[in-house]
């Protein structure tokens, strides 16, 4: 069984619960596995990353196998402007987020004629060079969480997207994220686009963000920010103290 997300912004929760913590979100046009199916949720495996979680059944559209595969080799398109307008016949705007899916607008398998877009299409891998212009589209975006989009965003989820609307594939979770790519000796050697990890006492991957120029980093920390980066860590100026202590950087392309 498979399905696609129907509307703006779906949370994808830990458990089958309306409390259950979000883990991530599913946006617009984004298609994915059905692994079981309760009365009132859905646990699901995203196809983009394979990150599972519990959705509720009012909120996707289910799509058999022959449309997912249509999707899954069709070419990735996404919204690339901060919001944009779903039109449908019936002349009802359903707003989707930055980085939406639009590939099944243009699939064959799959009947669209009800859902209209006329916004800014965005396809293709681009420079490494255009992931901080990327990165800055976000700045400002309050934290939450699992989240995924302008509205809210977590630091892998800000990493994740930044990089996916460059045509590039990396996993959801900083610990994750930290498995990808060729580390780094020095911070000296990194460039802008790179990926520096944080590490808890314990030892564990806590925190991701994207490497400046001039030893600046843009990252998910109460809001979409930009803060000096040393050998020691994140230097907050406002609270004049480190932040986090950096771990590796990985230069993912």
């Amino acid at each position: 069984m498979f399905g696609i997300c129907n509307l703006a912004i779906i949370p994808l929760r830990f458990e089958p619960s309306d409390r259950s913590e979000q883990v991530s979100q599913l946006l617009f046009g984004e298609h994915f596995r059905i692994l079981e199916k309760l009365e009132k949720w859905t646990h699901i495996e995203s196809a983009f990353d394979r990150y599972t979680g519990w959705i509720d059944n009012k909120q996707y559209d289910t799509i058999n196998e022959d449309q997912f595969i249509s999707i899954e080799k069709s070419p990735i398109v996404l919204n690339g402007d901060l919001i944009e307008y779903i039109t449908s016949t019936n002349n009802q705007l359903t707003p989707i987020p930055l980085g939406s899916c639009l590939s099944f607008l243009d699939n064959e398998q799959i009947n669209t004629s009800n859902y209209i877009f006329e916004g800014i299409k965005i396809c293709g891998i681009k420079e490494k060079s255009n992931l901080i212009n990327t990165a800055f589209m976000y700045l400002n975006t309050p934290y939450l969480w699992g989240g995924k989009t302008p509205f809210g965003i977590d630091c892998s989820g800000f990493t994740q997207m930044v990089y996916k609307l460059n045509g590039y594939k990396i996993l959801r979770d900083a610990s994750e994220q930290a498995t990808q790519g060729e580390a780094l000796s020095f911070i000296e050697e990194s460039e802008p686009g790179d990926l520096a990890f944080f590490d808890n006492e314990e030892g564990n991957i806590i925190h991701v963000g994207i490497m400046m120029d001039d030893n600046y980093i843009i990252h998910a920390s109460g809001k979409v920010r930009i803060d000096r980066l040393d050998h020691l860590g994140i230097y907050n100026a406002e609270t004049n103290r480190h932040t986090h202590k950096l771990r590796v950087i990985k230069k993912i392309i």
